[in-house]
Order: structure tokens, then C-alpha cells, then sequence
């Protein structure tokens, strides 16, 4: 494992962080895939408020095994939950008793858009109540993760101390949000600053266009594009820790590979992103990463499937996106749940940290799986099946 230093700190954090986002269902998969990460060295473990049973899972494993003190904790206070000063305290509690520790090591002001959303948390009175609790040393590193646009990220970034900041940054999204510039910006200003989908939602690793993945192979094939997503990120010292969202021991196991035999690219080798990026852009159509935050849905549809099977069908072709669908939507059920029965409500796009017109998007998936002599074939097979 490499390790980077935080400078406001002198904490030396593992270049590859676990993001605890989507942990296994399997809890005994998940205790493998932490004790995994404990065992290559991973220090930097980031978690949310708003990810299902993750701080609580996350809490009980370090414990259990002792492990607590070993490494930094990275959680987030759930802006968009909170209403009153009040609330700041009852979530930050509520996380304590989770994560069964009486401290925080990295806290994030969790998903700031704009400049305007922070100056209304501002008004409520939040630098008072972080000041509060650092003196207290229930947080020692107090830092913001990001979702708009450059100018707004640079308001956000000097209006406060910060000591540290997440960015959605991979080769894909070189330019996307804060982007390129916006982590030079923070750098200069000695700022810590985590990565977020270094993968795209895994699509970087497992989902490129297999002309991608053969550019990739043609360049060195001895790397995985898993391998490629990454070594871009470690290649750039502004870069501190690099957060993987895995789902799997053996993903863990992959990643901690990919950090073992990571070295230094030359310009030479650098070139090919921008081959692999044109491909990338000519077949995928909708930039979702599968975060989930559109989740639950009130009439049920499961978005970010619908959406990669949408993709799928022209990265990977048509058939392997149908049936992505037919997973995702149980299209031969009794009752399944097509997008086609969205109400148009916009709660989902309100919350995207991408900023996806997913109202449309959804009439463009519907409109490529289900046309009309597709659904009257399909409505003929839900009756033979289910007779």
C-alpha cells in the first residue's frame, strides 16, 4: 500500500480508501471484504448517513475485531435532512451511536451543489456547531463533498477552512462538475481531496465498449481497464486517497493488486485515455453512475437498472441490454414495473448528484425496450406464463 499525506494533519492516508456505499448484502462477505482491506494496508474507510446499514455494519466489524484506533473513519452530515440547528446535532449523534465510536476523523458536509445551499447552512449557524465539536475532538477534520459546477465549487472552497474535500473526478470526467481545475484549486490551498467514482459506478471497469477494452489491451495487456481507471487518479499527486465503492472481496482483493503493481505512466502510455474517452462517449448515452441516491422511487422503478441496461444495449448490444431490463424491471412478472408507469414527479432529479433529466431519460428507455408491438408480445407471455 502507498500512502499520501494529509497535511493539515501529518496522517498518512492509504492511497486506496474503501467507499462503503455498496456493501454486500452478505454480512459475512462484507466482514471478508473489510478484514481484506485492513490486511492491505487500507486506512481511509468513507461511509454516509445515507447508506443503508453502512455506518452501522461498518461500527460492528471494526469493533468486533478491534480495529477502531487502526484507521480513519470518514462519515457525512446529511445536509438535505436538515432542517433546523438542531438537526445537526441528532444526526451526528444518531452516527456516533452507528459507528460505535465517540469520534469522527474525516466529517463531510455531505453533497454541497452550490454556493447558495452552503450560505444557508451558514445562516443556521454550522461553523459555530463544527467549531463546537472540534474543540471537543469529536471531529478532528472537517471538509465538504461536492456536486456542481466549478464557480460555485470555488465559493464553497474559500469560504471556509476546510481541511479537506471529495470531487467526482475520473478520466471519463476529467471536466465534469469541479473537475480538473477544481482539484488543482484545492491542492494549491493544501487541501486533502478524496475521489469519488474512479470508476464511474464500476462502468470503467466492467462496462467499457469492447473496442475500449481492446485499446486498452493493445496498450499493455497486462492491465485490467479497472487498472487503468486508477493508475490515471495515483498518477496525479494532487490526489490523496482514491475511493473504490466495492461490492465484493474478490473486488477488494483486485483493487489492492491494482495498488501493489501500481508505477508511474508515462506520456506515452497517457495517450490512449483520450482514444478509449471517444469510444466511451460514442456508446454510452446517459451519465449515470448507479449511486442510488435517486432511490426509492414512489411508484417503484428501479432507475439507475433501467438506466444501465439503456446504455448496455449500445456499449455492449442489444440483446445484453434487454435482458439487463427484464432483470431490472421484471418484465415477465405477474406485476412488473416499467418506467413506463413513472408520474412524471421529478423527486428522483431533484436529488441527482449528476444532474440527470431522468423524466426523459426514462421515456428514452421505454421507448428502445418496450415499443408497442414488443409490449403486446410481452403481454401475450405474461399470460402463457402465468396460466
Amino acid at each position: 500500500m502507498q500512502y499520501r499525506e494529509d497535511k493539515a494533519t501529518g496522517n498518512k492516508l492509504s492511497a486506496l480508501g474503501l467507499g462503503c456505499m455498496r456493501f454486500p448484502r452478505d454480512k459475512t462477505e462484507t466482514e471478508r471484504m473489510i478484514l481484506s482491506a485492513l490486511e492491505g494496508g487500507v486506512n481511509f474507510f468513507d461511509t454516509a448517513y445515507a447508506y443503508p446499514n453502512s455506518e452501522v455494519t461498518l461500527g460492528k466489524i471494526l469493533n468486533k475485531h478491534g480495529k477502531r484506533k487502526d484507521i480513519y473513519i470518514a462519515t457525512k452530515l446529511p445536509l438535505i435532512l436538515c432542517k433546523n440547528a438542531d438537526d445537526f446535532d441528532k444526526f451526528f449523534n444518531e452516527q456516533l451511536r452507528r459507528l460505535e465510536t465517540d469520534y469522527v476523523d474525516y466529517y463531510f458536509m455531505h453533497s454541497i451543489y452550490d454556493f447558495a445551499q452552503w450560505e444557508k447552512f451558514q445562516k443556521m449557524g454550522i461553523e459555530q456547531w463544527i467549531e463546537e465539536k472540534r474543540k471537543s475532538g469529536q471531529i478532528k477534520q472537517i471538509g465538504f463533498s461536492f456536486h456542481g459546477t466549478y464557480d460555485d465549487f470555488l465559493k464553497v472552497l474559500n469560504s471556509y477552512d476546510w481541511g479537506f474535500c471529495m470531487l467526482q473526478y475520473n478520466y471519463y470526467d476529467e471536466n465534469y462538475q469541479a473537475g480538473k481545475k477544481g482539484l488543482q484549486a484545492a491542492a494549491e490551498k493544501g487541501l486533502s481531496i478524496i475521489i469519488m467514482e474512479p470508476l464511474l459506478g464500476g462502468r470503467l471497469a466492467t462496462g467499457l465498449p469492447k473496442q475500449a477494452v481492446e485499446l486498452f489491451k493493445k496498450s499493455d495487456p497486462n492491465l485490467s481497464p479497472a487498472d487503468w481507471a486508477l493508475w490515471w487518479l495515483w498518477n496525479q499527486s494532487e490526489v490523496t486517497v482514491v475511493l473504490s465503492g466495492m461490492s465484493s472481496n474478490e473486488i477488494m482483493k483486485s483493487n489492492l493488486r491494482s495498488m501493489e503493481n501500481y508505477r508511474p505512466l508515462p506520456d506515452k502510455e497517457l495517450t490512449v485515455y483520450a482514444d478509449v474517452i471517444d469510444v466511451f462517449r460514442k456508446a454510452y448515452k446517459v451519465n449515470c453512475t448507479g449511486c442510488n441516491y435517486c432511490l426509492p422511487c414512489p411508484k417503484g422503478i428501479n432507475i439507475p437498472d433501467c438506466l444501465s441496461a439503456y446504455n448496455s444495449s449500445y456499449a455492449q448490444g442489444y440483446i445484453t441490454g434487454i435482458q439487463q431490463y427484464m432483470t431490472s424491471t421484471a418484465l415477465f412478472s405477474k406485476n412488473p414495473i416499467s418506467p413506463r408507469i413513472c408520474n412524471q414527479c421529478g423527486k428522483c432529479e431533484k436529488i441527482c448528484p449528476q444532474n440527470i433529466s431522468i423524466r426523459k431519460s426514462l421515456k428514452k428507455v421505454t421507448g428502445r425496450f418496450e415499443p408497442l408491438p414488443l409490449r403486446l408480445l410481452l403481454k401475450i407471455a405474461r399470460r402463457v406464463m402465468l396460466k
